[in-house]
């Protein structure tokens, strides 16, 4: 059933997951950024949670996609009817279509920004307009960012890793690298490949780094172990072993280590007064990578700053486009010019 009126929308269009705002509601969405389709005739089969409980377990014909990689379009077309299936399940079919504001990593080009506005369009937008996710995250932490104050946010999500520092309504410095969430299940499924000659999926690596993860190897020894069940690669038979957080931390730790120099080289760029404010106020952490075991202690032992993880992670990259929303009529003021 078509509706009439329509609310302006903010998507946090993430490589691992996508959280929808509207506005007047807060956040009505939050699925994973999955796509199934069947391949003989192309069709869409399932979005969102139901699709990832396909991952790795479609029949030939039917294949479960990410159609984001690192924070950006990797398949034009499947992002575009994601976004669309996203749009409508957040507000309805309806005849007035809706302004949307979309969040993309901080280091993201002109062609990748121009990627996801057309793409957005297509998914019914009636003008999409980009905000950087790590601005986005401040906000949404709810650090004072039109103030002269600087703030200083680390955004982990899936995809990349948006590391920024924040004053008077711009970001002053900035790193986006591509070393995160999703890095990490890879590093561990080559980990337990390499030592144990075990085959495991996406979602085992992704359960075991929630379950047991720790940025520290002196520190994983705290959180035991966890059994894990794959394919042996010897006998091509289902097999259980043990893993040890201790594993979880060495399989991590280039990825952890590439985060926390990100955030080093970022403050060796900022100038000496927002650094000063950043010692007194602290780096904050969000996106899901914020909820890793130690990462907050791994962060300020290199860089002597204390490190906070934000209240609610996951939804500040959300809530901060939620927020922007009340700005739309400036995006659209910028569009014109």
């Amino acid at each position: 059933m078509f509706r009439f009126g329509s609310k302006d929308i903010g998507i946090d269009l993430g490589t691992a997951n996508t959280n929808v705002f509207v506005d007047g509601k807060g956040i009505v969405l939050r699925d994973p950024s999955v796509v199934a389709k069947d391949l003989s005739t192309g069709e869409i089969v399932a979005v969102g949670e139901d699709a990832r409980n396909m991952i790795g377990r479609t029949p030939g014909s039917i294949v479960a996609i990410r159609p984001m990689k690192n924070g950006v379009i990797a398949d034009y077309d499947t992002t575009a009817a994601m976004m669309k299936y996203y749009i409508e399940k957040a507000i309805g079919k309806t005849i007035s279509k809706p302004y949307v504001i979309v969040c993309v990593p901080s280091g993201v080009t002109e062609v990748e920004k121009r990627a996801v506005i057309d793409a957005t369009r297509l998914a019914g937008a009636k003008d999409a307009f980009i905000l950087e996710e790590p601005f986005a995250a401040a906000v949404g932490a709810g650090l004072p960012v039109m103030e002269p104050t600087g703030s200083m946010v680390v955004d982990i999500g899936g995809g990349t890793t948006d590391v920024a520092t924040i004053a008077l309504g711009g970001i002053v410095s900035s790193r986006s690298i591509r070393l995160a969430g999703d890095s990490m299940d890879e590093g561990i499924i080559h980990y337990i490949r390499k030592k144990y000659n075990l085959l495991i999926g996406e979602r085992t690596a992704e359960q075991i780094k929630i379950e047991i993860g720790c940025a520290s190897v002196d520190k994983a020894v705290e959180y035991g172990s966890m059994d894990v069940r794959g394919r042996d690669l010897l006998t091509g038979l289902p097999q259980t072993i043990q893993v040890s957080a201790i594993d979880v931390a060495e399989a991590i730790k280039e990825v952890v280590d590439g985060i926390v120099s990100a955030v080093r080289e970022t403050l060796e760029e900022t100038p000496p007064e927002i650094s000063s404010d950043v010692i007194d106020h602290g780096i904050i952490l969000t996106g899901g990578g914020a909820l890793l075991k130690n990462i907050s202690d791994a962060i300020a032992d290199e860089t002597d700053v204390p490190v906070f993880v934000a209240n609610d992670p996951l939804d500040c990259v959300a809530l901060g486009t939620g927020e922007s929303l009340k700005h739309i009529d400036l995006y659209k003021k910028k569009r014109l010019k």
